[in-house]
Parts: structure tokens; sequence; C-alpha cells
């Protein structure tokens, strides 16, 4: 029987115990125990399937991972520390010494890193398209370029790629096609369904909702997965049971919460619009958003992220940000409370300016994770922000 995405994310579980609890207890152990000595080596050598150590499964991690990819529409996955962790397992698993990528530049800060001082001490290069350059990608490529790669709706500017549209360059030239889904959520698009190979979430920002844990998970086929997994195993970023039990739990309420998130959000965006202080608003359910036939064709809702340029450049960001009143100042995002950060002072503020407007972060830009308070608390103190 079809089971709809919320049935899914409450009604996946893990092996009840013989205490026939109802909700999945926590499995805090480090490794688990055999019956005799050929159901250890079975196990060891893969023949029967089974939790050996918790740097491998356990039974958190299992239930977790196994609700991502059913929301995903993947056939396997694995469950990682932190989103970083995710992203650099699954290039570091899938790249080899001289191979080369192809990704859109407006990438995660930790990830432009990756991209531009580590993966390069192993001979891995990367070419970089802007967001509105998705036309000269395929000029990108070349006899070793083996993934391809993008995040929408993109950090901090919030832009959006046309899945469908790269997925077919990506099957067309056999490159593996990566797409980080964290701020959109399994909920809001599926990018399996428009020819990705592998999805990767930061499970810190709205999967989990309410900054409690870090974590990441990357799901995508069972072939692609296996490296994966083995290079995982072996170098050991694996998520811990705590956070995988406290992720699978806030699973339950991911639909309902991003409902409202991008109900709020899209509230916000319709205001700042309209505000005299406000120079420009990008949201993806805006009409104005340059890319919004796209947001409409891939996406179920907008999301919670609103980013908007003020009017008096960085200064005018610093401003703003001291007047805050209710909302939250920090670097973190997807959480039940409303946060404002002002990327070109704090965040993404070592980078050159040159490097900041290549992904459209400006000196007035601001990102507004929009949360769950009542909508007109967080009008009310961004308005009154605006106004100071």
């Amino acid at each position: 029987m079809h089971k709809h995405f919320e049935t899914e994310a409450i009604r996946i579980q893990t092996e009840r115990s013989q205490f026939s609890e109802h909700s999945t207890p926590l499995y805090v152990t480090s490794s688990f125990v055999f019956n005799d000595a050929e159901e250890m080596r079975a196990s060891f050598a893969e023949e029967k399937e089974r939790n050996l150590y918790s740097r491998f499964t356990n039974p958190n991690t299992t239930e977790f991972v196994d609700k991502i990819v059913h929301m995903e529409g993947a056939e396997a996955g694995y469950a990682f520390a932190t989103g970083m962790s995710a992203i650099f397992t699954s290039f570091a698993a899938l790249l080899n010494a001289g191979d080369h990528v192809v990704s859109c530049r407006s990438v995660f800060g930790s990830t432009h890193s990756m991209f531009t001082k580590f993966l390069p001490k192993w001979n891995i290069e990367t070419s970089y398209f802007k967001v509105n350059e998705v036309d000269l990608v395929e000029s990108l490529i070349q006899t070793n370029t083996k993934i391809l790669y993008i995040e929408t709706p993109t950090n901090p500017a919030v832009d959006i790629l046309d899945l469908e549209l790269i997925g077919k360059i990506a099957k067309k030239h056999n490159l593996i096609f990566i797409v980080d889904n964290c701020f959109a959520t399994p909920y809001i698009q599926q990018p399996i369904k428009f020819g990705a190979d592998l999805v990767i979430h930061s499970a810190t920002k709205l999967i989990d909702g309410q900054g409690r844990v870090l974590g990441g998970v990357t799901v995508g086929s069972k072939d692609l997965m296996q490296e994966i997994y083995l290079f995982a195993r072996n170098t050991g970023p694996a998520m811990s049971p705590f956070n995988a039990w406290v992720l699978s739990k806030s699973l339950e309420t991911l639909a309902i919460r991003v409902e409202k998130h991008s109900e709020n959000a899209l509230k916000v965006a319709q205001f700042l619009e309209e505000n005299e202080h406000v120079e420009l608003v990008k949201y993806p359910f805006l009409k104005s958003h340059p890319q919004y036939e796209i947001a409409k064709k891939q996406m179920k809702i907008g999301g919670n992220i609103v980013a908007f340029e003020l009017k008096g450049g960085i200064e005018a960001g610093r401003k703003f940000l001291n007047h805050i009143k209710m909302c939250s100042l920090s670097a973190n995002l997807g959480d039940t409370r409303t946060i404002v950060t002002h990327p070109s002072s704090t965040t993404h503020g070592r980078l050159s300016e040159k490097d900041r407007l290549e992904v459209g972060i400006t000196k007035g830009l601001v990102r507004v994770s929009v949360g769950l308070e009542n909508i007109v608390d967080i009008i009310a103190d961004l308005e009154q922000a605006l106004n100071a």
C-alpha cells in the first residue's frame, strides 16, 4: 500500500525490542553481540544483514536513513556527523586523483573551500558556472569530469537552478549529478525525480528544526551509496545514535513545520517588498523572483529562507542587526526561531568583495530564516529594526 510523505515520516520504524515499545528507543551502544562464531563470521562477511558496530550501522541511524531514503525516492543512504562530513565523504569516496568537478559557484562557503583548498591537494580541480550561466555548463565539461554539483535554492541568495535541465546535461555526459537539497528538504522537492544520482542534506537545519543537534545524510543509487558507505565505514564520520534518534523524531513533524515556515516566509517576503528601506527581495515563490517559474515547477512551496537587500549597504546591514529585538542573530537556519544574518559582515566577511558578488552577496544583503513564531510578531520586529 502506498503511504504518503507524512505517514512514512511517522511509521517507518526499526524492529521493536522485546519490550514492544511504541516509540523507537535510543540504542546507545558502541557494538553488538553475536550468538556464535559462525554468526559473527557471516555478519562481518556481509552474508548476514545485522548491526555490527555503531560506526557502521545502528538501529537509530538505520531508521533515520530509511526515512530520508523513502522521502527522497532513493535506494540507499548513510548518515553522517554533520552536513559537511556528508558532502566531503561523498566526494572523497567517488573521486580519484586527476578527476574534475563542475559546480555552480553559489555553494555553501565550506563547500567552496573544499573545492578550492582541499581537493586540489589530491589533484582534483573544479570549474564553476554562475546561476545565470547554465548554458555554459556543457562547455566546462572535460574528459576527466566525473561530478556535476549544485545546491538549490542557493545559500544565501536563494537563487534557483533548473534541476531537470541540469539533470539532462549530467545524463548526456554520463556524470554523477549531486544536489544539496538542504534549503528545500525532501518535503519541498525531490531532486532524484529530476535526474539527481545523489542528494545531500545538512540535517542540522530544517530536518532537526530546533537547533539541537548536528547531522548530515547522503542518499541515492545503491551502487554509488555502496562506495560512500565503504569509505565512511573505514574513515569514521558516522552520526551518533543519539543525534539519529533526535532527527528521526524530528522528521515526524517535518511536513507540518515546513508548511508553516513557508507560509510565514511568504508573508515576510511580501512585507519586505513593500518596505521603503528595501532595495530587492528574493524568495522562490514571489513572482518577482527571477527563477519563479522554475521554482514553481520543481518545488511544492517556497521554503523558509528570505534574502533581501537593504538600501545603504554594509552599514545599513549592521544597524539593522543591532536593532533586532526578538529575532535571533545566528549563523544557523531552519530553526523554530527566526534567525537574521548579514552575510557580508559575518559569515562571508572574509571573502573578497569579488567572491561575494559572484554568489550574489551584496553589502546590504540580509538572510532571514523565518521561524514559527506568530507572523505578526516576526514582521513587527523586522519593521521596527528597518525603521530604526
